[in-house]
């Protein structure tokens, strides 16, 4: 899970400032849900799970069809044992030979591309914030000098706007106190990372690794107590140190972009031109690259072999992930999620899941296109709401289904939230961006037992980007059995079928950090509304009402639907 920049500080805050042996190492942790607790029966065993071995007696005896999911994300390890089997290998293409042989543009894709790559192999890792490309484009000509718009056409004023909102989150947004404070932590803590990894004997170690660690060494007693008590808030103790810092220089780089311009990650490697969207022939076919955890993650939760007896069960049991890697470490382009769109739906791709998100789109109109380009080719595309517990009827979250040009909004495209239970924090994950309009259904979210990149690695992560698998992986499903359903009739099922929460839940970004103080008002605690509150479904995904109610349905994917029209060169790019 990733934190935002306050709850990072609060909670390095407080941690920094507690005795390093005021949390007990090694003590049991209280009852906690199964690895599996996300694909479980409620009413058979209490976990808020997605009723999937129901729905999988549902469908005995009927005979499925393999569906391919596009998985747009950081990669995947393809060397992963409970992945190998259920990786998309391109049927046109020859591998390493160098050639096209299926002339669609991108030489030996093999398993999907790589659009933040180079042709040298080289690919991006880490790259900036879409705040701070917007805010440091149109500092140069605009500053601390703001014009009058009332003057302007309504296309200035927009410009005017997006600068003015990209400087709000860079610049006034950004507390100096609380970004110098995380400079300061941070070196402390790669030195005593350092001598833990030495005395483990290994770079990266989980909280498990640490319950029964101890040293003598003050930085490393600090960073091992650092790390723990963010297992502990996050009652996840599979979570790595490697994660924690990634996080933290991530959040330092954001707090530093309103002073420094951001580098040109993308640029220096991949070199195309990104103004121009017909110029969509780059990257290269590295879709493993250095930085496949959270793609791998993803895609064990819709494919990982089932009944194999190894690692864990995906949702769907004859899925074929195809990978396309287009978002780094910090905010993807709009041009190279367009065209990771436009890719996995022209190769075959039926669902796309799609577990990223960024509060800028300065070229929506070319995602628009690309997502009315996916749905006139019946892909359903599935989006993870994103993680800052915030109200996205109202707040910016991109890519979303409302078109820029006024013409509407998809119909093919489901956005989810992320659920949890009881033994995790309650039903709604603290984290989970929601809205009434905006938020279509939630799904489990909140450790969520996935491959790991390795060969045989394995390990619990947090985020509406795990929610956002769970409910491609119930569309999957329902494809493989009930393959005559459009992506349309998809999103209907996954909706009508959702389990209600009748009961109130709480209100994501409600729940009282670790050292927040509120002693001026001894009555404030979590906010409770109604799920229909905070989603259009007032439901959690599940799949054995899914799968029920997909089987009195008569399909129509075979209905041809009008390439919707578009001021893009659709000659160069088809």
């Amino acid at each position: 899970m990733k934190f935002n920049f306050r709850q990072i500080f609060t909670l390095l805050a407080f941690i920094t400032v507690i005795p390093v042996w005021s949390f007990s190492q090694g003590t049991a942790d209280k009852t906690v849900a199964p690895k599996n607790w996300h694909e479980l029966d409620r009413s058979e065993t209490g976990y808020y799970g997605i009723s999937l071995d129901k729905a999988y007696q549902f469908l005995q005896g009927r005979k499925s069809k393999t569906v391919v999911v596009a998985v747009i994300d950081s990669g995947v390890d393809t060397t992963q044992e409970d992945l190998k089997p259920v990786l998309w290998h391109n049927p046109g293409e020859i591998p390493g030979n160098g050639i096209d042989d299926d002339h669609n543009g991108y030489v030996d894709d093999v398993y999907g591309w790589n659009f933040i790559g180079g042709k040298d192999g080289k690919s991006v890792h880490q790259d900036s914030y879409e705040a701070a490309r917007v805010y440091w484009k149109l500092h140069d000509k605009y500053g601390d000098s703001i014009p009058d718009t009332t003057t302007m056409n309504e296309a200035q004023r927009k410009e005017v706007e997006e600068y003015l909102r990209a400087k709000s989150k860079v610049v006034t947004n950004v507390d100096p106190k609380e970004l110098q404070f995380m400079q300061q932590v941070l070196p402390r803590l790669e030195e005593g990372d350092s001598i833990i990894a030495k005395d483990l004997g290994k770079k990266e170690f989980s909280g498990n690794d640490l319950k029964s660690y101890s040293s003598d060494d003050i930085n490393a007693k600090t960073a091992a107590s650092i790390y723990l008590n963010i297992c502990k808030l996050n009652n996840d103790y599979s979570i790595t140190n490697t994660d924690i810092l990634d996080d933290l220089k991530s959040q330092i780089r954001k707090g530093e972009s309103g002073t420094t311009p951001p580098e040109n990650y993308r640029g220096d490697i991949v070199k195309d031109n990104e103004d121009d969207i017909n110029d969509r022939y780059y990257g290269n076919n590295d879709v493993m690259s250095g930085t496949p955890s959270h793609g791998t993650h993803c895609s064990g939760i819709i494919a990982a072999v089932r009944n194999n007896g190894i690692g864990m069960d995906g949702i769907a049991d004859n899925v074929k992930i195809m990978m396309v890697r287009a978002v780094p470490d910090g905010d993807e382009h709009d041009k190279d999620i367009a065209n990771a769109i436009r890719y996995a739906a022209d190769n075959g791709a039926q669902i796309i899941s799609m577990s990223f998100g960024k509060d800028f789109s300065p070229e929506k109109s070319w995602v628009d296109d690309a997502v009315k380009y996916a749905e006139s080719k019946g892909v359903l595309l599935v989006h993870a709401a994103g993680n800052d517990h915030k109200d996205i009827d109202t707040a910016a979250n991109f890519p979303n289904p409302v078109f820029e040009d006024g013409s509407g909004r998809a119909k093919d495209f489901i956005t989810v939230g992320a659920s949890g239970d009881s033994t995790n924090g309650g039903f709604t994950a603290s984290f989970s961006n929601y809205g009434k309009n905006e938020v279509d259904v939630f799904a489990p979210g909140v450790n969520i037992y996935s491959t790991l990149p390795g060969g045989n690695k394995y390990g619990s992560y947090s985020g509406t980007s795990m929610a956002c698998p769970v409910v491609a992986g119930v569309a999957a499903l329902l494809l493989e059995y009930f393959p005559d359903l459009s992506a349309e009739q998809l999103k209907y099922v996954i909706m009508k079928s959702a389990t209600p929460q009748n009961e109130k839940v709480i209100l994501p970004g409600t729940q009282k950090l670790p050292g927040e103080d509120d002693s001026n008002d001894s009555s404030k605690g979590p906010e409770l509304v109604n799920l229909s509150d905070i989603s259009v479904s007032g439901g959690e995904v599940n799949a054995y009402n899914a799968v029920k109610l997909a089987s009195t349905l008569k399909g129509d994917r075979n209905k041809k639907e009008a390439l919707p029209k578009s001021k893009i060169n659709r000659k160069k790019l088809d």
